[in-house]
């Protein structure tokens, strides 16, 4: 959960992915348009039940601070269940997903307890929600995050979060360069390409363009953008047009995060996902020959039902296989109405264990990487609060250097979270 500083009549509580992050500015502004005065909005998350308990709690701690505050709930915990929300006595309103950033839903809200919640399968059009939820600056943010891409068509049977966010859905692609323009214009150096599911990016558009074509595109046509990356990735959608961007495109950044899961061609067949073990280390392997310089980082889920201790010691294996340096690590959360909820279950204390060792593994390669960059020049990006990203992502301390800034320097070591420079 990320808290925004209070804006002007709206605060925005975002909780969850860097999606959100992006569709609370435009949450934000439309009800400040519409004249919403002394209001929180809650734009929620559903991936785990942690994270809906989560937001419910906050909810409930706002209400006691700011007894008269008006509290509106979003996002993909109301979309997936908003009569919960709804029911809550400290919540003034519910908007679903689709709807969260359209001006005229904020203009005829009706703050009396109730749920504004349509279906998100059937969504009229898809230009107007990125037209609508398009932002010119994100608060807080040095790097641009833009939306590209909404939805999801496949079914993991882990995931609730194609109810919470329909379809597959696809920005067009001169409007993904006429919006980052915009944020070059506007000051930013480095954006990033957002989405549930991103490499399906055009897929509904006519002649169901690429998403390495949407990457080259966005390069060749903003040349003043310094900086392109990518947010998670499935390995297996992977096009030729992005492969070729990675071995060619210098502003192309050296930072891949993949949706994995697991390491085992059982259980990743039970969470129904479309790649193999094989093809994952495959895929890593070409990357590193096509860019030496990419690292990789990874999102894994810890104890899905029916997983082994081998089958767990398959996945805690494919971290050095694919030679794997950020993991982002997930205990199994079963999610109500997913086929997974209804598998044997993992015992409680075993899915504990397995992502503790799994955190571990991350924090072994993460520092051994941090050991491997000492003595190297690189470009630095500075952000708010002391930490800049290096071009492979790597933080970095950078205290005392105003943010947004591009910077060259050499490392002289680490903290053991971040990079030192060494002082010129």
């Amino acid at each position: 959960m990320s808290l925004r500083a209070p804006a002007p009549g709206v605060e925005v509580v975002t909780f969850g992915c860097r999606l959100n992050a992006v569709e609370s500015e435009a949450v934000r502004r439309a009800a400040e348009a519409a004249g919403h005065v002394d209001t929180i909005v809650f734009n929620t998350c559903a991936v785990t039940q942690e994270a809906v308990r989560q937001a419910r709690q906050a909810i409930r701690r706002a209400h006691r601070e700011r007894p008269d505050a008006r509290i509106v709930v979003t996002g993909c915990a109301a979309q997936i269940d908003p009569q919960a929300f709804a029911n809550m006595e400290q919540v003034s309103a519910v908007i679903g997903n689709g709807d969260k950033a359209r001006p005229e839903i904020w203009q005829g809200l009706a703050l009396d307890g109730g749920a504004k919640v349509n279906d998100i399968f059937a969504l009229p059009e898809t230009a107007h929600h990125f037209v609508a939820g398009a932002v010119d600056a994100i608060e807080g943010h040095t790097r641009a995050f833009v939306e590209v891409q909404n939805g999801c068509d496949h079914r993991c049977t882990f995931c609730i979060i194609p109810y919470g966010r329909g379809p597959s859905r696809s920005a067009p692609a001169g409007d993904v360069v006429a919006q980052i323009r915009k944020l070059c214009a506007n000051g930013y150096r480095e954006a990033v390409l957002t989405g549930v599911d991103i490499t399906s990016w055009g897929h509904d558009l006519p002649g169901a363009p690429s998403f390495g074509l949407l990457v080259k595109q966005i390069l060749k046509h903003v040349p003043e953008l310094e900086r392109l990356r990518v947010s998670s990735i499935d390995c297996i959608e992977a096009d030729a047009d992005l492969f070729d961007a990675i071995a060619r495109e210098p502003r192309f950044m050296p930072h891949l995060h993949l949706s994995l899961q697991a390491g085992d061609d059982l259980v990743l067949k039970r969470m129904k996902r479309r790649h193999s073990r094989d093809e994952a280390i495959a895929f890593c392997a070409q990357v590193r020959a096509l860019r030496p310089d990419m690292v990789f980082g990874a999102d894994f889920i810890a104890g899905f039902p029916t997983e082994t201790q081998d089958m767990f010691a398959r996945t805690l294996d494919l971290v050095d296989a694919c030679g794997l340096t950020h993991l982002h690590v997930f205990p199994f959360s079963p999610r109500p109405g997913t086929p997974a909820a209804r598998m044997p279950p993992v015992a409680r204390e075993d899915v504990k264990d397995r992502a503790r060792r799994l955190r571990d593994k991350g924090a072994a390669v993460f520092a051994a990487h941090l050991d491997r960059q000492t003595g190297r020049d690189i470009r630095i990006l500075t952000e708010r609060g002391g930490t800049g990203r290096a071009e492979d992502f790597t933080p970095v301390v950078t205290h005392g250097l105003p943010a947004g800034e591009m910077i060259a320097a050499r490392v002289a070591g680490h903290d053991g979270a971040r990079l030192v420079l060494a002082r010129s």
